[in-house]
Formats: structure tokens, sequence, C-alpha cells
């Protein structure tokens, strides 16, 4: 299954409207107005988000906090994501989401999410000012980190299979993408 844009019934999705919908298993999320809609996560997905969000939680700062999906960053009425893993400073948590940009956004890649990720949401977490932005592929087991400079996201660095590469922000985590997906 893939995801689906679901198209405004008269103008553009909001946060209000995304509220109203029932919890049904499926991802929902606004990008620019737009409703896409996503099938639950695969283990294999699964896998892969928790081992990052073990490595990032064991060596996060006190005054930062790592959360997992389904926690909506909500920078505007139009927008509403779903990072797969985000860490944020403790006292800009709101009480049901995050409004200001998290320092870090992880998406775990899937065939049906895919473009979503890599196009859709990174553009928005660039455009809101997201510091960090994580890609982990499982199926190729990788990791491709990119920070934001100068308002645009540019390639930090990454690892592929068995290697491992220590990435720096928001702050030091040691990765070997072929262990975060094996089995």
């Amino acid at each position: 299954m893939s995801v689906m844009p679901v198209m405004p019934r008269e103008g553009d999705w909001t946060v209000d409207d995304l509220d109203r919908i029932p919890d049904d298993g499926l991802q929902y999320e606004l990008v620019d107005g737009v409703l896409l809609v996503s099938p639950a996560p695969v283990p294999r997905h699964q896998r892969a988000v928790l081992r990052v969000a073990i490595l990032l939680d064991a060596a996060c700062p006190a005054e930062l906090e790592v959360f997992i999906a389904p926690l909506d960053f909500r920078p505007d009425l139009r927008n509403s994501l779903q990072p797969d893993v985000l860490v944020v400073r403790r006292d800009e948590m709101g009480e049901k989401n995050l409004q200001v940009p998290p320092l870090l956004a992880v998406e775990v890649l899937s065939p049906s999410t895919r473009r979503k990720d890599l196009l859709l949401k990174r553009s928005v977490y660039e455009d809101r000012g997201v510091g960090s932005f994580w890609s982990v592929d499982p199926d190729q087991p990788s990791i491709t980190a990119w920070v934001l400079v100068d308002g645009r996201y540019v390639p930090s660095s990454g690892a592929t299979g068995d290697e491992v590469v220590t990435l720096t922000r928001p702050y030091e985590v040691t990765v070997c993408p072929g262990r975060l997906v094996a089995g």
C-alpha cells in the first residue's frame, strides 16, 4: 500500500480537521494543507525506529528528550508531521504536540513512505528550521545525516551496511546501519 494524498473537501485541511479524524491505526499528516494517509508500519521499520531511539536516548543530554511517533510537529495550521524519531528541548514540548522545530527529525524509510519522507517532509523540516534531519533506509541498511546551514540542508555524514559513523548533531551518537535492522 502506498501513501495516499487525500485532497481537501473545500479548501485546505488544517490541524483542527486532523484532530477530528478517529484513530484507525493509519498515520495522518498534513503538508501544506494536503492530508496524507500512510499504512501502519511493518516490523522491519519499527525495529529500526526503536533502535535509533534507544541509541539517541542513551546519549541524550538532560535538557533534551527523545520521542517516537506518533507525536505531531505542528509548526503552523497547515502542517502536521510525525517524524519517526525526534529530539526536542524538554522545555519546548507542548502538552499535546510540538510547535517549535525539533533539534532532530529522523525518518525511517519504507517503500510506501520513501518519497513522502525524502521530499515532502524533508522540505517542511528544512523550511521550518529543524536543525538536523536523518534518513534511515532499512532495506539497504544506511543512514544519511543533513544539517541546516543558512536555511538549507547540506549533507553531513552517513554510513552503509556494517560501517560505523559518529553523528554529531544534535549531540554525538555512533551508529552502524546494519545493526539497526538486524533481526
